[in-house]
């Protein structure tokens, strides 16, 4: 078999087009090969589909295609435009790449692939790209798959954010609690983005009066967002969020008394996890020094935080009864940490009581956020908010990209 044989037959070309040469450079490490098509054939019309077209004239078009062995493999197309008598004179559309596209499709399915494991900049090093241009496939098909994206089914939405650098840059997500996929990534974590993330559930074929549960943290932005815009759901708040508020109240009494208590130092992860999963030692640790009659504050703050994790297990009818009653145990405790979040607490005892019908939790979030951020720590960071957003649909979104062989 020749050369151009294999060539044609493993690159899937089909008559009208053929495999004209090839050149081989050891030295460059490169393979082009060089495609034509034959004499008089003709081509649909791209944009009525029209056939039989007849080319008009031909331009020259290459794409880089999936290495051969070690060597770089570029396609070169002699490239017809067609006349159409209803659309005019329009350029072929070439079936092992897209327009506008230096890369075939099968080297785009290739860098999704890729990117979706490994930071951009380490593909484009590994392919020998620049990585603007791998963005530039990434989002192209982002955006193409988003655009498909049904979400009429969508009744239950998790809120969470998630930062894209240090300091106050955050992404708002939100996530199909029942399909675990991240919906709508959007900058900043104001009220405005429950409007936004409206428009985009309207414009994929959902219904904000569908959506009949909110789950989120107490953020006063993301509260006002929902009466705003989703005023016909119920929020439940994330119980996720409200031990991360009482581990942090617990940290704080922790931190101040061990200023005058040197028993404490080192002690932070033992009271920020729950007893059965301490090693042996820190249980041995926590046995010492847990008892009322020791008198640590850190100690009471540690019990009034475990106290409040059964308030998850109440049954229904009594945990309302069960939160008056630890908010109380809370304030009388006198320690101003566990003070301000038995108030806020109470503040929010309807969306509290929400979650014992709902049973909604941002769980799912919280690793999807992970997620991101062991992404974002391998990539060092994201040039910009939109790439960041497009590797998130990428690792999140449960996209499908129709077209490409992957």
């Amino acid at each position: 078999m020749r050369d151009l044989d294999l060539f044609q037959l493993a690159l899937g070309i089909q008559a009208p087009w053929c495999v004209d040469r090839s050149d081989f450079d050891p030295e460059t490490r490169r393979l082009d090969i060089h495609i034509d098509f034959q004499a008089g054939g003709t081509f649909c019309c791209p944009d009525c589909g029209r056939t039989g077209c007849k080319a008009y004239d031909t331009t020259e078009k290459t794409w880089r295609h999936l290495n051969f062995f070690e060597h770089q493999v570029y396609l070169h197309v002699r490239t017809p435009r067609v006349s159409c008598e209803q659309c005019g004179v329009k350029l072929v559309e070439v079936p092992w790449g897209r327009h506008g596209s230096r890369f075939t499709l099968l080297f785009e399915a290739y860098l999704l692939t890729l990117c979706k494991a490994m930071p951009v900049a380490a593909v484009a090093r590994l392919v020998g790209e620049h990585d603007t241009r791998l963005w530039r496939v990434l989002r192209h098909y982002v955006e193409k798959a988003r655009a498909e994206a049904d979400h009429s089914e969508v009744v239950r939405v998790g809120v969470d954010e998630t930062s894209r650098r240090r300091g106050h840059n955050y992404v708002s997500l939100f996530m199909d609690l029942d399909d675990a996929r991240v919906l709508f990534a959007t900058p900043g974590r104001a009220s405005v983005t429950f409007g936004a993330f409206r428009e985009d559930l309207v414009s994929h074929g959902g219904v904000p009066d569908q959506i009949g549960e909110l789950c989120m943290d107490m953020s006063p932005a993301y509260l006002k967002g929902a009466r705003d815009h989703f005023p016909e759901a119920s929020v439940t708040i994330d119980k996720f969020h409200v031990m991360k508020l009482l581990n942090d109240a617990t940290d704080q009494v922790r931190r101040e008394e061990q200023k005058e208590q040197p028993e404490l130092k080192r002690t932070r992860w033992i009271w920020l996890r729950n007893p059965h999963r301490l090693r042996r030692r820190e249980q041995a640790r926590l046995e010492a020094i847990l008892p009322e009659e020791v008198g640590l504050r850190t100690a009471e703050a540690y019990r009034i935080k475990l106290a409040f994790q059964k308030f998850w297990e109440q049954p229904a009818r009594e945990a309302r009864l069960y939160l008056y009653r630890w908010h109380n145990m809370a304030v009388k405790s006198a320690l101003p940490p566990m003070v301000r979040v038995a108030t806020t607490l109470l503040g929010f005892r309807e969306q509290l009581l929400n979650w014992f019908r709902s049973r909604a939790s941002n769980g799912l979030l919280e690793g999807t956020s992970s997620l991101i951020q062991a992404a974002k720590a391998k990539a060092r960071g994201y040039r910009s908010v939109e790439n960041l957003i497009t590797i998130i649909y990428m690792l999140t979104g449960r996209l499908s990209y129709p077209g490409l062989p992957i």
